[in-house]
């Protein structure tokens, strides 16, 4: 072969080369569309029982590694937060975000905003204080489509279980197969008229259904019984409404499901909000016993003491209630000895007419506390006064109920995950609704004027940052590649 033939035969090649490269080119997706390479450093990044030094790896929304930054690959956008922690973003499994029907009392849009404010990037939505409850498929597809664009961080479902349903399997199995994480039951009357309680018939009949997908059944444990009152009692005495509810009434509902658990097998049942810490032990026993049975306590209980609410501060009511301050410090002892696998915020919010707070009438305002925001902080305040690590706090916020509601890729920061984080200053400190701007749609909370430790800095969803307290106001970002909000409906599979 002459010269000038070896030059047109690799001409041609070469060609050949840049043709097959400018096909493939048209074929795969835009660079700029492609989700960036990121990596976050920190010399406290909050894994799994451990706080180390590193850098984690972020890629089309999930961590790809964690590595020393020495070994951190070059080339992707590096953000150094320095001594700032990098904690996994929590997930709050119990909150009333009110969608459709109430949305005077929150909504999707105000509830999830405060969500990122507060470092929290999975919620999971009561199937009541909407209207209607979520009872059935239709109720349930209604509710994803109220939440269609105003999603600003991640939120997954429960189903509601009430008389009316416990006992149509097919009901219960088309709600179930919607996606929803488990249903939610109330042993006493929830104070929403088309959510009545279950009785011990409808949870042995719905469990049968629940074990079958295995999923759990979360109740509000209470059962009533009769109660001597003082007729004359100030109803705006804390005293007063806490001796209505007393802990009986929890005992008594844990003893049922205790035994409802031996006679059920194959369902895992979860004990919603326990304030009364004489009940620890009988959970803790049913564990022993190898019975499927998970709880929560919240951060109000772990916050705040009867002794110290004020006449009249009917924001502070709840059910079941806040106790004494003897009964906080053994709720403490359950979480370090893990007899409570985790905490919920139980965020239930209220128009402030419907709390009676000019009145402070504790016996006819509504129960609920508004708290979504302010929970690790919360949380973290009174944790570290009783000597727990941000690993302990990681544990009982995100890694544990991710976990106990079936979200996989929630939970912890780790290679696989999705890119879920909070990053925030431990040691600062921060005043709610002064210093750090509160996002509920209404502002009246008991930890309104509270000093915390702990102020949230950046919040990242699935790799993008969604939320940045870069100026006093803070700020919401939206994704660069979505016209709205970042979050979306997590449905189960």
């Amino acid at each position: 072969m002459d010269v000038l033939s070896m030059i047109m035969a690799l001409f041609f090649m070469l060609l050949a080369i840049w043709s097959q490269s400018q096909l493939a080119a048209l074929q795969e997706p835009k660079s700029e569309a492609a989700p960036a390479l990121e990596i976050l450093y920190s010399k406290r990044v909050v894994t799994r029982g451990a706080v180390i030094a590193a850098a984690v790896h972020v890629s089309d929304g999930r961590v790809q590694s964690i590595m020393p930054m020495r070994n951190a690959p070059k080339g992707p956008k590096v953000t150094d937060y320095g001594r700032l922690a990098i904690s996994p973003g929590l997930v709050d499994v119990h909150v009333h975000l009110n969608e459709p029907g109430r949305e005077e009392w929150e909504g999707f849009e105000t509830g999830t905003k405060a969500a990122a404010a507060g470092g929290v990037t999975t919620v999971v939505d009561m199937p009541l204080n909407s209207y209607p409850t979520i009872c059935d498929a239709a109720t349930f597809d209604g509710k994803i489509a109220a939440s269609k664009g105003k999603l600003h961080v991640d939120v997954a479902f429960w189903g509601g279980l009430v008389p009316q349903n416990a006992h149509n399997e097919t009901v219960l199995d088309e709600l179930i197969e919607r996606g929803v994480v488990g249903l939610k039951t109330f042993m006493s009357p929830s104070g929403i008229g088309d959510f009545e309680q279950s009785f011990k018939p409808d949870l042995e009949a719905a469990l049968k259904t629940l074990a079958k997908h295995q999923v759990p059944l979360m109740a509000h444990a209470e059962l009533p019984s009769d109660v001597d009152l003082d007729p004359n009692a100030d109803p705006r005495k804390y005293a007063t409404y806490l001796a209505t509810r007393p802990r009986k009434w929890e005992q008594d509902a844990i003893a049922q499901l205790v035994e409802i658990a031996s006679t059920t097998e194959g369902a895992p049942i979860h004990i919603a909000h326990v304030s009364d810490a004489d009940s620890l032990e009988m959970i803790a026993e049913a564990g022993r016993q190898g019975k499927r049975i998970t709880s929560e306590t919240c951060t109000h209980y772990l916050t705040f003491a009867a002794e110290e609410i004020p006449d009249g501060s009917t924001l502070h009511k709840c059910a079941p209630p806040i106790r004494e301050a003897e009964n906080r410090e053994r709720l403490w002892e359950g979480i370090k000895n893990g007899t409570l696998t985790f905490v919920s915020s139980d965020h239930s919010p209220a128009p402030p007419e419907d709390k009676l707070v000019e009145e402070g009438d504790f016996l006819r305002a509504w129960g609920g506390i508004s708290s979504l925001q302010f929970s690790l902080p919360a949380t973290w305040t009174q944790a570290l006064a009783r000597g727990l690590t941000l690993a302990d706090v990681a544990e009982i916020w995100s890694a544990r109920p991710a976990a106990g509601v079936g979200l996989g890729a929630k939970g912890t920061i780790s290679a696989g995950k999705d890119a879920d984080f909070v990053v925030w200053d431990p040691e600062a400190e921060i005043t709610v609704g002064e210093d750090w701007k509160v996002e509920h749609k209404h502002k009246l909370t008991p930890y309104h004027g509270m000093k915390m430790k702990g102020k949230i800095v950046a919040t990242y969803l699935r790799g993008e940052k969604i939320y940045s307290s870069s100026d006093e106001r803070g700020k919401y970002s939206h994704n660069h590649r979505a016209a709205g909000p970042y979050g979306r409906p997590l449905l189960r599979k």
